[in-house]
């Protein structure tokens, strides 16, 4: 027997909590099918929890610096400053050497921009938010409910739900928002098109908590490499610092291996201090390590994430979510919107 249901959301991380949320608050019924036991498990739980807050979830506004390290960076930071107005931030303000020190003492940069609306929040009380305004609306959560194969057919996508309780669902709407795993569950959604689905790589990052006081008031990133943001300084609500993520390139499809390996501490010191030259030697301790998913793979040039809707890919009633990564965090009441906007077309 087939059940049905308007809208199944894949995936109870932040992003898809939010679409839940949105959609619940739109009048929709909505259920979410989460593969493991509790929300947020993944890539949702294991960042640097940078964000807006929201609905009375503890948060800090504690700004943010951005700086370069040597003059060779000063093109680059200053692309950063005009990308920033180009999206509407109009806050970003510009900082010589001294201007960046009198504000962090501890700090070496020749420059960096200033970002005072950045803050920090509780990612965890987020989702909890998020979760309990979908349910007050109605929602319901299914977990250690993995979502095995989908195939689309005549007003929406019939599904396979695997887990303690086996079942067939037809949903109108179907949100892949799977994270680590989104794009090989849309590899398995017959009538979608291959070519609608990106490479998916994932990319481990380590962080390292600092042992004794933090150094800056403030979060503090150097310009980012290809593959993130570099080794930045963030804080937690409790004013703990720590350091990360660095860059490690994973199998595509081997386990997700979410163990520290101390030894990585090594490859932590020359990039902090080259904007924190006080780091005392041995005070990185092992903290924990996230999982991106990405669209673009080692040595090419990064590329944003996909949303994907039925007038991408041709398939009424699917909206997918490809690469989304930590900033997804800071976007999820935005991307919550988007795709509600393209689920009701």
């Amino acid at each position: 027997m087939t059940e049905s249901v308007d809208v199944a959301i894949v995936g109870a991380g932040v992003v898809g909590l939010a679409v839940a949320r949105a959609m619940a608050l739109q009048g929709r019924e909505v259920v979410v099918l989460e593969a493991h036991e509790a929300i947020g498990t993944e890539t949702s739980s294991r960042n640097s929890e940078v964000i807006h807050g929201e609905h009375g979830v503890g948060q800090r506004r504690c700004g943010k610096l951005v700086v370069a390290t040597d003059e060779s960076q000063l093109p680059a930071l200053q692309g950063l400053q005009r990308q920033a107005l180009d999206n509407g931030v109009h806050d970003a303000a510009w900082l010589d050497g001294a201007q960046a020190r009198a504000m962090e003492p501890a700090l070496r940069c020749v420059a960096a921009l200033h970002s005072p609306s950045t803050g920090i929040i509780d990612s965890h009380g987020l989702m909890l938010a998020l979760r309990g305004d979908a349910e007050s609306r109605g929602a319901m959560l299914a977990f250690r409910s993995p979502v095995e194969r989908g195939r689309a057919v005549d007003g929406g996508v019939d599904i396979e739900v695997g887990g303690d309780a086996p079942m067939r669902l037809f949903a109108r709407t179907l949100v892949n928002s799977a994270g680590l795993h989104a794009a090989a569950l849309a590899r398995r959604i017959e009538g979608l098109d291959p070519r609608h689905v990106p490479p998916a790589h994932r990319c481990k990052g380590t962080y390292f908590a600092l042992s004794g006081r933090a150094p800056f008031s403030r979060l503090v990133y150097p310009m980012h490499d290809h593959a993130g943001l570099g080794v930045h300084i963030t804080l937690d609500l409790a004013g703990q610092a720590r350091f990360g993520p660095d860059t490690e390139w994973l199998d595509d499809d081997g386990p997700l291996d979410y163990r520290v390996d101390p030894r990585r501490a090594d490859g932590f010191h020359a990039a902090i201090r080259r904007y924190w030259p006080g780091l005392p030697d041995n005070a990185l301790l092992p903290a924990y390590s996230g999982i991106r998913p990405k669209v673009s793979g080692p040595g090419e040039p990064p590329r944003d994430w996909v949303v994907q809707g039925p007038r991408d890919h041709g398939v009424p009633g699917l909206v997918n979510l490809f690469g989304i990564e930590s900033p997804g965090l800071t976007s999820c009441l935005a991307l919550a919107d988007h795709v509600a906007t393209l689920a009701a077309h």
